[in-house]
């Protein structure tokens, strides 16, 4: 089978080079894609150079649209997926490759502690990995992780859903798990990237929170509502208890949060009825 190996690249001139000489001696059949997201440097050049076929976009549009324009002109059976920054070694791949093999449709590399860029980051993907957990019941480690490699027939099915931002991983790995192919995590070791980071940590961070809530919304939105609609059910009734107590009434603020809490969890339940449809489409 044919694997492509698609790169997506802003202003990575100083590595992208190199990240492309090693995918092409690792693997001298594959097809080596690196998406110029738009940069200000000789990124696509550089890439070029080095042996690439080129995409480019005339402004940034983001990594997710990078990724989803490498997939779409993808050939191959199988897509790899890494970052242009010198992170992830080429050679790896071999290891997500052979979990493909034995029956995965998708294999993530899941990095360790010691390879995330900063403590913030490692905490957050802490969060967002102990998030994803407890919606699909299973252990995940590295739910954001670039790396990784995915049938191409699958991995395509779900290009309309994958954000044109940061959190595509998130998106396609909560998307093979809910439509119930095989997803594996198999432990590698990430580089420290060459260059600045693209991640802007106050503008990301509430972009962060977002991405929470649509993780729930992609695989299990009623997992998230219905303990939020208890809450405020529970708060509605201490309440209620209290002011029965005291002053032998009902109040409005009572009746303000029980509604709260029946609102709360209709629009779960509706959330859950829509995410149902649009995965029984596939």
């Amino acid at each position: 089978m044919l694997l492509s190996i698609v790169i997506p690249a802003k202003n990575e001139a100083a590595s992208i080079g190199k990240v492309v000489s090693a995918a092409r001696e690792a693997w001298p059949d594959a097809e080596v894609i690196v998406v110029d997201d738009g940069s200000s440097d000789n990124t696509g050049e550089v890439a070029a150079e080095a042996g690439a076929s080129l995409v480019t976009h005339p402004e940034s549009l983001g990594n997710g649209a990078a990724v989803k324009a490498g997939a779409r002109v993808a050939q191959g059976d199988i897509i790899a997926f890494m970052d242009g920054d010198g992170q992830h070694d080429p050679k790896e791949l071999d290891g997500l490759l052979q979990k493909l093999d034995e029956g995965y449709d998708m294999a993530v590399g899941a990095r360790d502690s010691g390879s995330h860029a900063n403590v913030g980051r490692l905490f957050a993907n802490g969060f967002y990995n102990g998030v994803a957990s407890f919606l699909t019941g299973r252990r995940i480690p590295d739910l954001t992780s670039g790396f990784r490699v995915a049938r191409a027939r699958l991995f395509k099915e779900f290009l309309y859903l994958l954000p044109n931002g940061f959190s595509y991983p998130t998106t396609i790995t909560m998307a093979f798990l809910r439509s119930g192919y095989p997803v594996t995590f198999e432990p590698i070791k990430a580089a420290k990237r060459v260059g600045k980071s693209h991640i802007r940590p106050i503008h990301d961070g509430v972009r962060f929170f977002v991405i929470i809530f649509k993780i729930a919304t992609l695989y299990s939105p009623l997992k998230i509502f219905l303990p939020i609609s208890a809450l405020f059910f529970l708060t509605g009734a201490a309440y209620y208890g209290y002011t029965y107590a005291t002053e032998g009434r009902f109040t409005n603020m009572s009746m303000l949060v029980f509604s709260a809490s029946v609102i709360v969890f209709l629009i779960g339940l509706i959330s859950e009825q829509i995410t149902s449809l649009t995965y029984s489409k596939r």
